[in-house]
């Protein structure tokens, strides 16, 4: 197993996109009572165009950033799951995430968490993947629930006891018709069940995003923060780097 990508490398692309903004990018402002009014407060569209204006894509003074759509809570592997509790869900969610268009057309997922006092925003990244594979798995399985699997950059949906895949990582990992889930409880419980939070491979500092397959190539990763602050557990199975740098893809259909 290897790590897919390294702090190195996410500080630097962090760079390129307004580090330090988040969350201080809020102006200052206290918490919002919903995601919804944290991702669309003057604060955080003032971050979204030096965001969409990076590299000169867009004049920051016209990027109009907008807010699409209500948060969508995000689910990621549970680590309870992988270790085999019981009734454990698949997965669990960790934080809310709301869809940011440009004028220019550019998409970006403005992830939230909730503290004592409220909502705030806590990165911000290209694409609009958590909410697309919501949408996504909500056509294919609805009711189903939407998870994403860190470590190997995989998106599913599961319901009952199906899981289908919605992108080409999950495909891979358990076939273009999916697999049980006690088929794929089985599988990551193999992959992963001695790289828990508290394992020997956690203690030895070696746990930080781990992938059976190749590292992405160089430039693949995907534009965000280096971290989310305050976001308490956020990454499970002691996942870093990974979860900033997931690839851009081509939407499927399915």
């Amino acid at each position: 197993m290897r790590a897919r990508a390294t702090a190195a490398g996410l500080l630097t692309t962090a760079a390129l996109v307004l580090l330090g903004a988040l969350p201080a990018a809020a102006g200052g402002a206290p918490p919002a009572p919903t995601p919804e009014q944290a991702a669309s407060a003057p604060g955080t569209l003032d971050t979204l165009s030096r965001f969409f204006a990076r590299d000169g894509a867009v004049a920051r003074s016209a990027a109009a950033p907008r807010v699409e759509g209500g948060a969508v809570p995000v689910r990621i592997l549970s680590p309870d799951f992988v270790a085999g509790k019981a009734g454990a869900a698949v997965a669990r969610v960790e934080f809310r995430a709301s869809r940011a268009v440009s004028s220019d057309g550019q998409k970006a997922s403005l992830w939230t968490v909730r503290g004592v006092d409220g909502w705030r925003v806590v990165n911000i990244a290209t694409g609009d993947d958590e909410i697309r594979y919501t949408e996504q798995g909500g056509r294919l399985l609805p009711g189903g629930l939407v998870f994403r699997e860190p470590q190997i950059d995989a998106w599913y949906v599961q319901k009952g006891a199906k899981v289908l895949p919605l992108d080409e990582d999950a495909v891979r990992a358990v076939g273009r018709n999916g697999t049980s889930l006690a088929a794929y409880r089985e599988r990551v419980g193999r992959a992963y069940g001695d790289k828990l939070p508290g394992s020997a491979y956690a203690r030895r500092g070696a746990a930080g995003g781990y992938d059976a397959g190749p590292a992405p190539a160089p430039g693949a990763g995907r534009f965000a923060t280096a971290t989310v602050a305050g976001a308490g557990a956020l990454l499970l199975l002691a996942v870093t780097a990974t979860t900033a740098t997931r690839r851009r893809r081509t939407p499927r259909n399915t």
